[in-house]
């Protein structure tokens, strides 16, 4: 009996430990990058990366640019269909996969070791980004699920990709969108719902040398 109890309990301090949230830095606001129409007219979709890792900072400003809080009444940068705010951005990367949450900008591990190639799927190129990150529509969390709900929380999760889109074009990082990924091996390793569905997603690095 003891033996299992203290089993129990290095189980559930485990998870507890897996579980902690890694706070991020701030965002950089003074950060030097291209002007908002210049951003536009160097946007491009790029499939070669190289494997040098995003720093933390870049990391940082890239995930609150997507959909961080940028007013302290908790809106996002990323508009969403009555401010349901029903997108979850997930990173993945050569350590695991986590959460980001854009109201304490922070990210917390979901999943151990890396799974870009799921994301990736049959595009070998995507599992050589360091980071893919992979938008979840939460249908659950917006409250309905019939055509025109479905319709706004596509527009949704396409004004996030489109934010890091132009990000990366602003800041020097290189990304293509891309629906192509193996969305029930995602939904698995995440633990997620028929309602929560990977709808796109975006492999993120630096220009390959």
């Amino acid at each position: 009996m003891k033996r299992i109890s203290f089993v129990v309990v290095l189980l559930l301090v485990g998870t507890a430990c897996f579980a902690q949230s890694k706070n991020l830095p701030k965002p950089n606001m003074q950060r030097q990058t291209l002007s908002v129409m210049e951003a536009y007219q160097q946007r491009k979709s790029v499939r070669e990366y190289s494997d040098k890792l995003l720093s933390d900072q870049d990391l940082s400003d890239l995930l609150w640019a997507a959909q961080g809080k940028n007013r302290p009444d908790g809106h996002l940068t990323a508009p969403t269909a009555m401010n349901k705010q029903e997108i979850r951005l997930y990173v993945f990367c050569e350590k695991g996969v986590s959460l980001y949450d854009p109201q304490n900008h922070t990210l917390t591990q979901v999943a151990e070791g890396d799974h870009r190639d799921i994301v990736a799927d049959r595009q070998d190129f995507a599992k050589k980004a360091p980071v893919c990150l992979v938008m979840v529509a939460d249908m659950d969390k917006f409250g309905s699920n019939g055509q025109h709900a479905q319709w706004m929380v596509g527009v949704d999760v396409g004004i996030v990709c489109e934010n890091i889109n132009l990000y990366c074009s602003a800041s020097g990082l290189c990304t293509v969108p891309r629906g192509t990924m193996n969305q029930k091996a995602i939904q698995s390793l995440l633990g997620l719902n028929d309602n929560q569905i990977p709808v796109i997603n975006n492999p993120v690095g630096y220009p390959a040398q």
